[in-house]
């Protein structure tokens, strides 16, 4: 490898790489896209808008915009080098009113306001980011998440994640919501269109469900990996098997098409209130998908959570095998 490929990879940058779109929210898309940064040549994240906990539920309480804290996370993972720009939209208040805010989520609600457009400020953060991908969010306004979670009918992205018992139903709203064009676009013109792990329901699938997405995946020719979650989450996916997940993606997620499930076979310790997420490849085959396992634990984290080196390493791989 000559020094300019090394710096490349350093930066994050792939040069002729793939082009891959990753989908979900949260701390896991944002570990995924540090992954993808070392061998995508062109990266776009589309971001969950249905969070309503934190320092996002507390602004859309009273501003009219998607929850900011989800793609604020995406964008400083697409950012390569340290910089003052990024340690402030990393900055989070510790006292007086704006206690508990990003200092990045209020930036991003004032450029939604100068814009008037907000997937246009996400773009203007990128630019000053020096972002080395686009983050576009599932829905250019604030989606509101419903669930029948055993029987009974639960609203709000916090209220779902923490209600005890099966989810059985997700709902987005406003049904009729715009869709970003550029994000089905991506997702039509995508080599790789990768899932990302993080809370299924809450995530995952409340990207999944924003408008015109799932259609574009079932619509795409890219290849179509799941990064499979390493362990269940406290209720919101308490007791679920990897088959249970399978099923799942289809039956409330909306996603017809299969792929390629990514799941972790490293060593790592299980806390007591969860449980790890096994599929063997008889499994997978049943619903249509193949599996690749690979080592994937970050061990030096105090929770389970993927290491984004292993993890850019294995799409890498299957990048080059498709």
């Amino acid at each position: 490898m000559t020094l300019p490929q090394v710096e490349q990879q350093l930066l994050g940058l792939a040069g002729d790489g793939p082009s891959v779109v990753a989908i979900g929210g949260g701390h896991g898309l944002a570990q995924l896209l540090h992954g993808i940064r070392g061998y995508a040549g062109k990266i776009t994240a589309i971001v969950n808008v249905a969070d309503d906990g934190g320092s996002s539920g507390r602004l859309i309480q009273d501003l009219p915009m998607p929850p900011p804290g989800d793609v604020r996370r995406a964008l400083l993972a697409l950012t390569p080098e340290p910089s003052i720009v990024g340690e402030l939209f990393a900055y989070r208040f510790d006292e007086s009113d704006v206690a508990g805010h990003s200092l990045g989520n209020l930036l991003l609600a004032a450029l939604a306001e100068i814009t008037e457009d907000f997937p246009q400020a996400l773009e203007v953060a990128a630019d000053l980011l020096r972002c080395v991908g686009r983050v576009l969010p599932a829905s250019a306004q604030r989606l509101h998440l419903e669930a029948i979670v055993d029987g009974e009918r639960v609203r709000g992205q916090v209220a779902v994640a923490t209600a005890p018992g099966t989810i059985e139903r997700l709902d987005l709203l406003p049904a009729d919501a715009p869709a970003v064009p550029a994000a089905a676009a991506a997702i039509r013109e995508a080599d790789q269109v990768v899932l990302a792990p993080g809370s299924l329901y809450t995530s995952l699938f409340a990207a999944l469900r924003a408008p015109g997405i799932a259609d574009a995946i079932d619509a795409s020719t890219g290849d179509l990996v799941w990064v499979m979650n390493l362990v269940t989450q406290e209720h919101e996916t308490a007791g679920m098997t990897g088959l249970d997940h399978i099923g799942a993606l289809a039956d409330v997620g909306g996603i017809r098409r299969t792929g390629t499930i990514l799941i972790n076979d490293g060593p790592f310790e299980v806390p007591d209130v969860v449980d790890p997420i096994t599929i063997d490849v008889i499994e997978a085959m049943e619903w249509g998908w193949s599996l690749c396992s690979a080592d994937l634990v970050d061990r030096d984290a105090a929770w389970p959570q993927h290491d984004p080196f292993r993890l850019g390493r294995a799409l890498s791989d299957l990048a080059e095998d498709a």
